[in-house]
């Protein structure tokens, strides 16, 4: 689950200021792929010819909205997949459960999926009998599920947003969210309990990174940062809010360049930046989408059928209720250089 969640300093001890999401008075650019119950935070992988996503499932509830992000109520990862990006979804049903994790109270947060030979490993946030974010893996021999879930998180990790990169035979693990996701409550691998932002001139936080053993249920090295550089080589700040990291990284690979996107956070903007390795350092390059309607947005930049995608959410289905999202998708273009046009989530 991709959250920054951002209310006033009394609430969180920071100063934040934040720019207003889009009212419901547009006219959307594309159509909500799922419409049976609310989806969000997509992951998309192409296998056997199929486009499979995974993503959270969004329930109503009567939660209170606060800085845990109590309102994102999610107990179930449910499969969906089609034949094209124009083609008919099919619903799979159910495939990991709340009650299925032994370790997890609550909270199912943005998941992610890797294949390695003929198995499939769900990569997932949860909170522990503690309320401490935790990732945890489930395996499955069907991309589309059922999942059977490891009986413990899997050590070295935390926070939420987990996400899989595959290069040259090597599968990566990407984490990181702020605000709701608890990544500022760590310190040198340690969970502090308290919200310790870096003031405004300090680097800000980032996304982590570990490659995976080849049993793909562990890290087979410690977890490093992902350091995000403006264009003068000097890490992005947290005051830096149109550009700094705040959730939901995706890695992806064009050409001779591996692209980090993620979510601006309180901005509504998902940018990314660029590198010559899976472990950065990365460059800031641009936004890859305009603020949607909802607070939240999340990104999976898929290449399906020689045609790059990006998979987002909004709150179209649900009339911009910020808990209640659906997935999106639209076409992506680069240019000459490997610049990325900015997409605008909404029609001229």
């Amino acid at each position: 689950m991709r959250l920054f969640i951002c209310l006033c300093a009394a609430l969180l001890s920071v100063a934040c200021t934040s720019v207003e999401p889009p009212s419901p008075e547009h006219t959307f650019a594309s159509a909500p792929l799922i419409t049976q119950r609310y989806s969000a935070d997509p992951a998309v992988h192409v296998w056997d010819g199929r486009v499979y996503i995974y993503g959270s499932h969004d329930l109503p509830n009567s939660e209170p909205h606060d800085a845990e992000g109590s309102h994102f109520v999610m107990r179930d990862y449910r499969v969906y997949s089609m034949v094209s990006v124009d083609g008919e979804i099919t619903d799979h049903g159910s495939a990991l459960t709340l009650e299925d994790i032994p370790w997890a109270s609550r909270q199912l947060w943005a998941p992610d999926v890797a294949q390695q030979q003929d198995r499939y490993y769900l990569y997932f946030p949860a909170k522990d009998s503690e309320d401490i974010f935790r990732l945890g893996v489930a395996h499955s021999e069907s991309p589309s599920g059922p999942f059977v879930a490891e009986p413990q998180p899997i050590a070295g990790t935390f926070s939420v947003d987990p996400a899989v990169f595959a290069d040259a035979g090597e599968h990566y693990l990407l984490w990181g969210g702020s605000g709701g996701g608890q990544l500022q409550r760590w310190r040198q691998g340690e969970y502090t309990g308290e919200d310790d932002y870096p003031e405004e001139d300090a680097a800000a936080l980032t996304p982590w990174i570990a490659r995976l053993d080849k049993n793909m249920t562990s890290l087979a090295e410690s977890p490093r940062p992902l350091v995000i550089l403006d264009q003068q080589g000097q890490p992005l700040l947290a005051g830096d809010r149109h550009r700094r990291f705040a959730e939901g990284a995706w890695l992806h690979h064009y050409q001779d360049t591996y692209y980090l996107s993620y979510s601006t956070g309180d901005t509504h903007k998902i940018v990314y930046a660029t590198g010559d390795n899976p472990y950065g350092p990365f460059t800031w390059q641009g936004v890859v989408l305009e603020p949607v309607l909802g607070w939240t947005t999340h990104g999976a930049i898929v290449l399906i059928d020689e045609q790059w995608y990006l998979f987002y959410h909004d709150t179209e289905l649900s009339g911009g209720q910020t808990h209640l999202r659906n997935i999106k998708v639209l076409p992506l273009e680069y240019n000459a250089d490997g610049s990325i046009q900015t997409l605008n989530p909404f029609a001229p």
